[in-house]
């Protein structure tokens, strides 16, 4: 925790009751014009103040339940032009310049899809919620940032802590060392074949078939800090996977295509367009989105290059 946190919103302190609601006028959606531009030149200010010029993305994640398959892109998300539309870049721990981290500020507060922590660790952080609701913290006080932002119409309120934070009381996950690897190469030899579930972002996945001649690049081209879960192989029965989902539970299908490549879908039992989606699938399975009823065989987490552990995925 930083010593200084502000709020930063368009929401004049006047104008709550007392329970700290809002009970003015102003919207709760971005203007897409001044108020916006406002809040990224406020942003900027707090970053300049703390002596930041890069951030860390963290614990990056895109709206929806966007899965892998074979023609998988970002579709938007407010990242277009930021990233490439695989996203190759947006993953926890990247460094990007302040100017990117206003961009992706600003693509939160539209609501674009994509959503992550931005930090400079030990010295500047900020978090975007809903409502256009912003939380900067500092090792500084801000003094400069502070005046400007109110000289911008905007409204900094000196807080406790952002409610954005993330938990670092969570149990540490398992680190994806040597041993996980030879854990999971010995899945392999003993079923032949296993599916690696590549959690690259918040509930965002790709999906990868392990066998003896796959599992070495596969795993050279992983993303950094990716949350990796070991699942059994998919079952050729695809008829039978399709009858043994029904009603109108979400659950994750995962097939693989007449082409060889893996896709995923989140969905419902009673879609009647499951058949034809499964057309011409190879091998399927369905997975339930609770994680009790669908532990996988093996789960670790990439560690960075100096074999530290520094993603905060929970377990």
């Amino acid at each position: 925790m930083l010593p200084y946190t502000y709020r930063v919103t368009k929401y004049d302190p006047a104008d709550r009751d007392g329970y700290g609601r809002y009970t003015g006028i102003e919207h709760s959606e971005s203007d897409r014009g001044p108020v916006e531009a406002g809040y990224l030149s406020a942003v900027a200010a707090f970053a300049r103040d703390s002596g930041s010029t890069e951030v860390s993305i963290r614990e990056p994640g895109v709206g929806g339940p966007v899965e892998s398959g074979p023609a998988a892109t970002a579709a938007g998300h407010g990242l277009a032009g930021l990233f490439p539309p695989d996203l190759t870049g947006y993953h926890d721990g990247a460094r990007v310049p302040v100017a990117t981290a206003l961009e992706l500020v600003r693509a939160m507060l539209r609501h674009s899809g994509a959503w992550c922590r931005l930090e400079d660790e030990g010295r500047f952080f900020v978090h975007v919620g809903y409502d256009q609701y912003v939380y900067v913290g500092s090792t500084d006080p801000c003094e400069r940032a502070l005046a400007h932002t109110r000289e911008l119409g905007l409204f900094p309120e000196a807080m406790v802590g952002s409610p954005y934070a993330p938990d670092l009381d969570a149990p540490a996950p398992r680190v994806a060392d040597a041993g996980f690897w030879a854990e999971t190469a010995a899945l392999v030899a003993a079923r032949g074949a296993v599916i690696l579930e590549e959690g690259y972002l918040a509930s965002t996945s790709r999906w990868h078939r392990l066998t003896t001649a796959t599992l070495d690049p596969i795993r050279a081209r992983l993303a950094p800090r990716a949350r990796l879960l070991v699942r059994p192989d998919l079952s050729p029965d695809v008829a039978g996977v399709l009858a043994s989902v029904t009603g109108d539970d979400l659950f994750r299908l995962v097939w693989e295509t007449g082409t060889r490549h893996l896709a995923a879908l989140v969905t419902r039992g009673e879609d009647p367009d499951l058949a034809r989606t499964l057309t011409g699938a190879r091998a399927a399975m369905a997975l339930s989105l609770d994680p009790a009823e669908s532990a996988p065989l093996l789960s670790a987490v990439l560690p960075d290059p100096d074999t530290a552990l520094r993603a905060r995925w929970t377990p």
